[in-house]
């Protein structure tokens, strides 16, 4: 049985949640998420308490399980709380700025890279090398992040370019000595 499925999720105050068959709409202060979920799994609501059940025990469904309990829970806290992502940039030179709602990031290029954030997504700098990443979908902000980090990737041999706060990057030994084998 699936452990993370069996876990109940709690509603916050001033959030609420909808279902409809196998459609679960979330409302809450940050926003509105909808889902439809797989028939193999069932969302129900008891109080400020929601359980996601299976509805059979096929491995499809005990597969299914976990998974759209975390989807729901995800759901629930985006709308309530948020999720942010942050990004680091090292670099001489490599340095982002706001324009507007956009992100314009210099970053060794012959041009500027101009991101312009989707719907429910906002953006913030903190000084010229911390990027934030903030919004109510934990999917969209995630995806945006990748999209920001994917402009510049972390380079093993100095370590440039864009990371996620606290990713390792592993690093490579160069070159060494100037004579080689003749």
């Amino acid at each position: 049985m699936s452990r993370i499925g069996k876990r109940p999720i709690t509603i916050p105050a001033k959030v609420q949640v909808a279902i409809d068959g196998a459609n679960v709409v979330v409302k809450g202060p940050k926003g509105e998420l909808s889902r439809t979920l797989t028939a193999n799994v069932s969302v129900s609501q008891e109080g400020e308490i929601l359980h996601v059940t299976r509805r059979d025990e096929t491995r499809t469904s005990k597969q299914l399980h976990g998974l759209s309990r975390t989807l729901v829970a995800n759901m629930v806290e985006g709308v309530s709380q948020g999720f942010q992502r942050r990004l680091e940039i090292q670099g001489v030179g490599y340095r982002a700025q706001l324009q507007g709602r956009n992100l314009v990031l210099n970053m060794g290029y012959s041009h500027q890279v101009q991101i312009v954030p989707p719907d429910g997504i906002q953006f913030a700098v903190e000084g010229t090398t911390n990027v934030i990443v903030s919004g109510y979908d934990k999917e969209i902000v995630g995806n945006t992040a990748a999209k920001i980090r994917a402009v510049r990737p972390p380079e093993p041999y100095k370590g440039k370019g864009i990371r996620y706060a606290g990713e390792v990057v592993r690093r490579k030994a160069g070159k060494t000595g100037k004579g080689g084998k003749k």
